[in-house]
């Protein structure tokens, strides 16, 4: 798996660090190499002499503003991590008394990382909202609350296409299937069907976890950026 090719010490977290904001369109980019929303050049990490005013010359190195919505971004992530690295305890493997119907020892770890997806999918739909009114942005997204309604209806009205067809022209439409088997399993948990939430779940969501991630970083990218025609201001 991924996380297991991670340097030591190194957390799930890292899934964000080789990304920061560009600062030309609000698009995702590598800290290395052209934004690949707006293709702005790559940004120098070479310190900077400033000149203070006694007359020191002093170097001031280069800072970024991190990819991340939210400090809870990192938050989940951790939370995974933890979930997956702990050991199951002989409690826990008995808790169901059907085996054929048991849900993993791990089944929190999918409902944290569906909890997470939904809040980056909120923040993409924001994006998409950045244009219209505060008060009508949030009325939009209050009335297509639930994440099914989201990524079918809303998105559609936004975009004009579907988040499935954004992830199949970028080449993951692996991780829309993955996706939609992870929202039947945790509906079917949900509605009293705790098994639907097994082990090969569990280990399908941590071996997804960093290509869904680039997977909507992608999506992001193509829909949630500022358009470059308004960031030089030659439109309206």
């Amino acid at each position: 798996m991924w996380h297991e090719e991670l340097p030591p010490g190194t957390s799930w977290t890292s899934v964000w660090s080789a990304y920061i904001l560009c600062g030309e369109c609000s698009g995702i980019r590598p800290v290395r190499g052209v934004c690949p929303a707006c293709g702005s050049p790559e940004y120098s990490t070479e310190p900077r002499m400033i000149q203070l005013g006694d007359g020191r010359r002093v170097p001031v190195h280069a800072a970024f503003m991190g990819a991340e919505g939210r400090y809870e971004d990192y938050v989940y992530l951790r939370m995974m991590e933890r979930e997956w690295k702990r050991p199951i305890t002989e409690g826990e493997d008995l808790i169901f008394p059907d085996p054929a119907r048991r849900p993993s020892g791990k089944a929190s770890l999918v409902l944290l990382f569906w909890t997470y997806f939904e809040t980056r999918i909120e923040r993409l739909l924001r994006g998409g909202l950045r244009e219209v009114p505060p008060s009508l942005a949030e009325d939009t997204l209050q009335r297509y609350s639930s994440i099914g309604s989201r990524l079918d209806r809303l998105y559609r009205v936004l975009f004009e296409t579907s988040y499935l067809a954004d992830l199949t022209e970028l080449g993951y439409e692996d991780i829309w299937q993955h996706l939609a088997r992870v929202q039947e399993r945790r509906n079917a948990f949900a509605h009293g069907e705790p098994g639907a939430i097994d082990d090969a779940l569990v280990a399908a969501v941590v071996n997804n976890l960093k290509r869904e991630h680039e997977a909507w970083v992608a999506v992001f990218n193509r829909r949630a950026c500022r358009p470059a025609a308004r960031r030089s201001g030659s439109s309206a």
